[in-house]
């Protein structure tokens, strides 16, 4: 049938729809879906475990302030650390940072969400041997987020009911890179199983990578001085 000019009519031009760059467009929303989702639940993790974090430290300085202290010329060890609880709290004032973190009995997965974990069997703060405790440095808050950046002559503070007791690092933690079972570094002293300990030293373990395996950042320090609390 001819147009009213006599013209021939013209077909509908209809667009072609490309299935292969459909499903591109589709992968790359979901790919930014799933990235943004997980930058959140990255962050608010992190928002949690500083809170978590913060109570433990507010809830264990309440206790310190309840328990009868009798006065003492030099720290008094614990006689049984509590599995799980936070017994110590430990600063890295080398970067600057004011945030302090708990410092909790076990080496369990779960002890690391929002905090530090200090190996049992090892010396205790300010004691002879090998204090040595292990912390994230990505995610649970990251305690040890950049402790790879400490170099030798940093100091790291740590705090028990009665003292406070600060270490000097003798090597960075970007300078050591161990496999995760190298169980030498928690002994008391390090790398020289049959030596007797003679000093107080503190070893500080975190992850090597951004992306889990099994290589470990470990920097090591010396007890230079204690400062009994009044």
């Amino acid at each position: 049938m001819a147009s009213p000019d006599g013209a021939a009519p013209r077909r509908a031009h209809r667009s072609r729809i490309d299935p292969l760059r459909l499903v591109r467009t589709t992968l790359v929303v979901l790919l930014l879906l799933v990235v943004g989702w997980l930058a959140w639940v990255w962050l608010l993790s992190d928002w949690a475990a500083e809170r978590r974090a913060d109570n433990s430290v507010g809830e264990l300085r309440q206790r310190w302030a309840a328990e009868v202290v009798l006065p003492a010329e030099e720290p008094q060890l614990l006689a049984d650390p509590r599995h799980g609880e936070s017994e110590w709290v430990i600063s890295l004032p080398a970067l600057d940072d004011e945030r302090e973190w708990p410092v909790v009995v076990g080496a369990e997965e779960e002890a690391l969400s929002g905090g530090v974990v200090w190996y049992r069997g090892t010396a205790q703060p300010g004691q002879v041997g090998n204090f040595a405790v292990a912390g994230r440095c990505l995610g649970d808050g990251a305690p040890f987020e950049s402790l790879r950046r400490l170099e030798a002559g940093d100091q790291v503070v740590v705090e028990s009911r009665d003292a406070v007791f600060t270490y000097e690092l003798v090597s960075s933690p970007g300078a050591l890179t161990v496999h995760a079972d190298q169980s030498w570094v928690l002994e008391p002293v390090p790398g020289q199983p049959e030596a007797e300990p003679s000093q107080a030293l503190i070893t500080l373990i975190t992850c090597e990578d951004l992306i889990p395996t099994d290589d470990r950042a470990v920097g090591f320090g010396v007890l230079t001085t204690t400062e009994l609390k009044q």
